[in-house]
């Protein structure tokens, strides 16, 4: 085990705080027009790097900060295709003219 830096480990923290943010608000008003699951799909892509990177160079308890990051971001990103069909609805229903 290697020594973890602060400044990583601040980083990841902040986003720990931000994505429930987002997620408590999908879950509270189940809009998720805006989201982009491209976007979402970068994100976790680069956790994965970052697990990848510590498993392989830095292998330190850092590491669970990335698991539980993606594991928030796959989270939101399940979200948006549980509801986005229903934004889609409803968004047409409220412009019948497009």
């Amino acid at each position: 085990m290697s020594d973890f830096s602060i400044w990583e480990v601040l980083f990841l923290l902040c986003f720990a705080v931000s994505w429930p943010v987002s997620i408590a608000k999908s879950l509270r008003t189940k809009v998720v027009i805006g989201k982009s699951p491209l976007f979402m799909s970068l994100i976790i892509l680069g956790y994965i790097f970052g697990i990848i990177h510590k498993s392989l160079y830095s292998n330190d308890i850092v590491i669970w900060l990335y698991v539980f990051n993606a594991a928030l971001v796959s989270f939101d990103l399940f979200l948006y295709f549980l509801y986005i069909g229903r934004n889609r609805r409803e968004l047409m229903n409220q412009n019948p003219q497009k």
